[in-house]
């Protein structure tokens, strides 16, 4: 892409101010800006808030509702049209309320939010209204400076390969500029913009409030919890949440309650970062809390520490919430002789084997796919339509978990009601989330992960990120320290490596740019991020004990390392 021919149609097509910010560019600036477009995939775009081809602005989310449009017209499912909502980001309604009105301009109906509402409600929102695609407006954790576009489809999950290819091609025809949009008030007056609000709740509710156990609840309802929306979308949605469950110890974090795009108390909004939790264990120290839980902005992921012995605040991380949860939910659906016989849980390629073993160990089946949640949501699909599996759980290391079919994405609301049950029946025993989590320890074996993030930005970054995978791959590495590698899983040619048998065979999951390395009493992972500019790479080992675990994954991190040279 030429840079210089981009930045001259873009200076010579935006508004007169916007002009003036564009000539002001360094040469550097105008590369990174215009050097590439902003990348459509699986999980929409996502990009930092600025003018340019390769940025958040009204002309890339005009084009790609452009594309939306055109797909939805293509479909002839103009009337179903698509379900939309967004998060506290700065412009995050502003870009929703465009995307509305050029799809009413185009004949397609929109169920537009009438304030912000987190992915899971717009992921329940799009079947029950029976839309065909659905909007989110989010860049979910990332710094203040990102906005996202992510895009549903009718099953409610993040859209799959296949449309999402139809649509990019769509979006890829468009120009940026040009692009035609009806008045917004004249869009509702002919019915084409359909406000929703407290029905779209309610029915949210009514649909998820069964999900959890009251009895379980009841035993424990003063346990103290400080939660923090951490100035996003979860605010309202988890304080109903817990009140619906008659929780009357829950404290909620005033100083973080109002929605905030600058996410002013915190350097990043990620719950997944302990400094994100800071000043709601800090009140939690004051009060007495046994746990603090956070969202993130768009309340799809949820962050958790726990009042240890001493008092300290403990975070657990992904992997170790997830498997407390799943284990919680089995034991309680097996004492209450509920647990299907045909039940699955679902897990990525990179979540913790420990889930594997918590969920064999009450005879429910493992079901693997490729990291992102929209592979779990299809699953989900599948399974209601073949009855071969009655979905149970399924969690990310990523901090994102859904239990139930209401939802077909992460969510960080029924995610603390969980949270709340499983609290709640360990305290019954006079337990906390980490002796449940010890307990797993104990029956099944030490498993020790760790997540490492090469974060390379700009155009000599992504360039970086691709020579390493391109090198990677075409490495025989044999060992990681002293840890032999058994076989490597290329899920971008789709074979799986046998090294000890020096045999072939082919992987039966979708092709994708990650390389997986089954090591003795462990693996790793390398693979880039699909939102953010990093190199991800995942470790994990098992060991007879917890100290014996934390030293093999520190030579296995300190070897990895070595051989991916970042």
């Amino acid at each position: 892409m030429d840079y210089k021919r981009e930045y001259e149609r873009w200076v010579e097509n935006v508004t007169p101010q916007q002009k003036q910010e564009l000539l002001s560019l360094s040469e550097q600036e105008k590369k990174e800006r215009f050097y590439t477009e902003l990348e459509f995939g699986t999980a929409g775009m996502r990009g930092i808030l600025r003018l340019g081809s390769n940025g958040m602005n009204e002309y890339t989310v005009g084009r790609a509702t452009l594309g939306l449009a055109g797909y939805v017209c293509a479909c002839k499912k103009q009337r179903e049209g698509v379900a939309i909502s967004y998060d506290s980001r700065h412009r995050s309604r502003e870009f929703a309320c465009l995307a509305a009105r050029i799809l009413a301009y185009h004949g397609v109906h929109s169920y537009l939010c009438s304030e912000l509402r987190p992915v899971p409600l717009l992921s329940f929102a799009v079947r029950h209204y029976h839309a065909f695609a659905g909007i989110m407006i989010t860049a979910s954790h990332n710094p203040k400076e990102y906005n996202g576009y992510k895009v549903y489809g009718q099953d409610g999950a993040q859209l799959s390969l296949e449309p999402a290819a139809d649509m990019l091609s769509r979006i890829e025809k468009e120009s940026y500029f040009g692009i035609k949009s009806m008045d917004f008030d004249t869009a509702v007056s002919r019915g084409l913009i359909q406000l929703v609000g407290e029905d779209l709740d309610d029915a949210y509710f009514e649909a998820v409030l069964p999900l959890i156990d009251k009895k379980t609840i009841a035993a424990c309802r003063d346990i103290k919890i400080v939660y923090t929306p951490i100035h996003g979308s979860g605010c309202k949605p988890v304080c109903r949440a817990f009140k619906e469950l008659g929780l009357t110890g829950v404290q909620l974090l005033e100083a973080q309650a109002q929605p905030d795009g600058e996410f002013s108390t915190v350097k990043s909004p990620n719950p997944e970062n302990i400094e994100a939790l800071s000043m709601a264990i800090d009140y939690a120290e004051k009060t007495g809390a046994r746990l603090v839980a956070g969202t993130d902005p768009d309340c799809d992921r949820v962050g958790v520490a726990v009042r240890d012995k001493n008092g300290d605040y403990v975070p657990l991380t992904g992997n170790q919430l997830g498997c407390v949860l799943l284990d919680g939910l089995l034991k309680a659906k097996k004492e209450a002789g509920t647990l299907p016989k045909n039940g699955v849980f679902i897990k990525t390629i990179v979540t913790s084997e420990l889930a594997r073993a918590v969920a064999q160990s009450y005879g429910v089946e493992t079901v693997e796919v490729l990291t992102g949640f929209k592979f779990i949501g299809e699953k989900i699909k599948e399974y209601e339509q073949t009855g071969e599996h009655t979905y149970l759980f399924g969690f990310e290391e990523s901090y994102g978990y859904l239990v139930g079919t209401h939802a077909r994405d992460k969510d960080g609301v029924v995610t603390c009601m969980l949270l709340a049950q499983t609290a709640c029946g360990l305290a019954a025993q006079g337990k906390t989330l980490l002796d449940g989590l010890e307990d797993i320890y104990a029956r099944l074996g030490y498993w020790k992960e760790k997540t490492i993030s090469f974060t390379l930005s700009g155009m000599e970054g992504i360039a970086r990120i691709k020579d390493t995978m391109t090198r990677l791959c075409s490495e025989r590495i044999e060992s990681f320290g002293s840890r032999r590698v058994k076989a490597l899983r290329n899920y971008n040619t789709g074979v799986r490596t046998d090294l000890c048998n020096n045999s072939e065979s082919l992987l039966d999951l979708p092709k994708s740019n990650v390389l997986y390395y089954e090591l003795e009493g462990g693996w790793a992972c390398v693979r880039p991020s699909g939102t953010e500019p990093k190199l991800k790479v995942y470790l994990a080992v098992k060991g007879q004990n917890a100290a014996e675990a934390q030293r093999a994954l520190e030579e296995l991190e300190k070897s990895v390392r070595a051989v991916v040279g970042l």
